[in-house]
């Protein structure tokens, strides 16, 4: 594999995602990004795609132009998604969808372009973001914890599929980290998701990195279908 990696990541726009962009520009990679509307800043080193994850068409444009462009894709990185907390009695259908078409459509769409790039050198890295909402069965999070249940079954399952290939497939499930999509959260709710803990702090972008560093490392080659869930949350 050359020694400067091709990195896809996915809601880079803020958040955890610019985080990364900015953490594997850093390393020397060359990352690309997405996100639906354009980001407010630009590094040098990182080229941005403008769509929905959700968009079959737009994902395998981006795709065809990173293959002509780099020739391969060594890493994804999946962590654009959305969410809506409220009870299931003020919860749409239309939100549902909407988040199971980010969450779940998006990380599957994602995960088979990157998949049919990654098996021409038999070499790729892929790691899906969940969330301890999974794990903890938080009220007013049934539709967000239930895409992010299905993205870590398909995940172990297509670590099965793919590790033929020399891919593998992992799964990071933060806790909370102050970004938009906690922002409208109660502040006695994240207080208790952090005592709930066994380490009781917030995570930080950092924690993220850290563990996506471990999953995407050549030596990480035996390690797939596994679930890092950060906080100590079982």
């Amino acid at each position: 594999m050359p020694d400067q990696e091709v990195v896809l990541i996915t809601g880079t726009r803020t958040g955890i995602g610019r985080f990364l962009a900015e953490h594997f520009v850093s390393r020397g990679a060359l990352v690309e990004g997405c996100s639906r509307n354009p980001p407010d800043w630009s590094l040098e080193g990182y080229t941005h795609h403008c769509l929905d994850v959700a968009d079959e068409g737009a994902v395998r444009a981006m795709f065809v132009d990173i293959q002509k462009r780099h020739g391969r894709l060594d890493v994804l990185i999946n962590n654009a998604g959305i969410a809506s907390m409220n009870h299931i009695l003020l919860t749409p259908l239309a939100t549902l969808e909407k988040i199971m078409a980010t969450n779940l459509y998006g990380t599957f769409l994602m995960c088979r372009e990157a998949v049919k790039l990654m098996q021409r050198h038999r070499y790729g890295r892929i790691v899906n973001l969940s969330t301890v909402a999974v794990n903890m069965r938080l009220e007013g999070e049934a539709a967000y914890a239930a895409s992010k249940s299905a993205v870590v079954t398909f995940s172990q399952i297509l670590a099965k599929e793919v590790a033929p290939f020399g891919i593998t497939c992992n799964v990071v499930a933060p806790t909370p980290i102050e970004t938009d999509l906690i922002r409208h959260v109660p502040e006695e709710k994240i207080r208790r998701i952090v005592e709930s803990q066994a380490i009781k702090r917030a995570g930080t972008f950092e924690d993220v990195a850290n563990v996506v560093d471990f999953f995407v490392k050549k030596e990480s080659s035996f390690i797939t279908g596994q679930v890092i869930t950060l906080g100590g949350i079982l």
